[in-house]
C-alpha cells in the first residue's frame, strides 16, 4: 500500500491500523467499486471487490456502500447480499435517503418526494426541447431521475446544453441537480454523502473513518471527513482516480480505478489483526 502524501492522511491510516475495531470503510459504489460504463444498467461491481470487502469487513467496526443509486439496485449490482464475511455491511442508497442492512436483508427508507413524480412527467419534453431525446440516457432510480449525456455525440457539450434547462425543471418540483460524471440527478434537497457519512459515523461511534469515492457527489463526503478530522476523529480520504481534479488534490492518497481500490482494500486487511 502507497503511503497517503498529507500528515492527516497518514495518521488517519495509523489510526485505523492501531484500532481496527473502531473504524468505518466508507465507499462509493460506481467509479469506486464498479468500473463506470455507457450504460448504468450494466455497472457491476469488480470481480475481486466482493472478495476484498468480505476479508476486510470482520477486521474492522463496520464497511458501508454510500451511493446516489438505490439501495436495493447497488446490493444486487455489488453482489453484497449472502457473502460471508460481509454479515453486516450497510448500504446507505440515494444518498443515505435508503438504508439496507445485510444482516436483515432490508431496505428502509421514507416516502419518495412528491416533485420526482412531476419531474418524471416533464422531462421527456425537456429533453426533445434541447434536441437530446435521443443522445441522453435516464436512468429511472425510483427517489430520483437522472439523465446521462454518455451516449451522445458529444458527451460534455451535451452535458452542458442540458444544465440550465434540467436546473429550471428541478426547481419548478422542488428538487436539485446533482453533477456528476456526464450524468444529471434530479433528486430531493437534504440528502448527500456528507450527511449519510457523518450520520453513520457517530451511529457507530467510529474514532477513524476511511472513505473513497470517484466523482462531485463525494465532495461532500470528502468536507465530511474533514469536519470530523476536527472533530477528533482521524481520517483517510481516497480519490478512486484523477478525473474530479478536486477530489485528487483534496484527497491523502489518489488512485486508479476500481482495480486499485480492491487493492488497498486487501492490502488494508492484511495489516489488519
Amino acid at each position: 500500500m502507497d503511503a497517503p502524501r498529507t500528515v492527516a492522511g497518514r495518521d488517519g491510516l495509523a489510526a485505523i491500523v492501531a484500532r481496527p475495531a473502531r473504524a468505518v470503510i466508507a465507499l462509493d459504489f460506481d467509479g469506486t467499486l464498479a468500473p463506470i460504463v455507457p450504460d448504468p444498467e450494466q455497472a457491476r461491481a469488480h470481480p475481486d471487490a466482493v472478495p476484498a470487502l468480505a476479508a476486510l469487513a470482520p477486521r474492522v467496526a463496520s464497511v458501508a456502500v454510500i451511493t446516489g443509486r438505490p439501495a436495493g439496485v447497488a446490493v444486487r449490482h455489488g453482489g453484497f447480499a449472502g457473502v460471508p464475511g460481509l454479515e453486516h455491511l450497510v448500504v446507505l442508497g440515494h444518498y443515505g435517503a435508503e438504508r439496507w442492512d445485510a444482516v436483515t436483508g432490508t431496505v428502509r427508507a421514507p416516502a419518495p418526494h412528491p416533485g420526482v413524480a412531476g419531474v418524471r412527467s416533464e422531462l421527456p419534453g425537456v429533453l426533445a426541447e434541447s434536441g437530446l431525446w435521443h443522445d441522453t440516457y435516464v436512468e429511472e432510480k425510483g427517489r430520483a431521475v437522472a439523465v446521462h449525456t454518455r451516449r451522445a455525440p458529444d458527451p460534455q457539450a451535451a452535458f452542458e446544453t442540458l444544465r440550465r434547462p434540467l436546473n429550471e425543471l428541478a426547481a419548478r418540483h422542488g428538487l436539485l441537480v446533482e453533477p456528476g460524471r456526464m450524468v444529471l440527478e434530479l433528486r430531493p434537497p437534504g440528502v448527500d454523502k456528507g450527511v449519510a457519512l457523518t450520520e453513520y459515523v457517530r451511529e457507530v461511534g467510529a474514532e477513524s473513518v476511511l472513505y473513497a469515492g470517484d466523482d462531485l457527489g463525494d465532495l461532500p463526503a470528502f468536507a465530511a471527513v474533514e469536519k470530523l478530522r476536527s472533530d477528533g476523529v482521524a481520517g483517510l480520504l481516497v480519490a478512486a482516480d484523477t478525473v474530479i481534479a478536486e477530489l485528487a488534490e483534496r484527497a491523502d492518497l489518489v488512485l486508479d480505478g476500481p482495480a486499485e481500490v480492491v487493492t488497498l482494500l486487501r492490502d488494508l486487511a492484511a495489516r489488519l489483526p
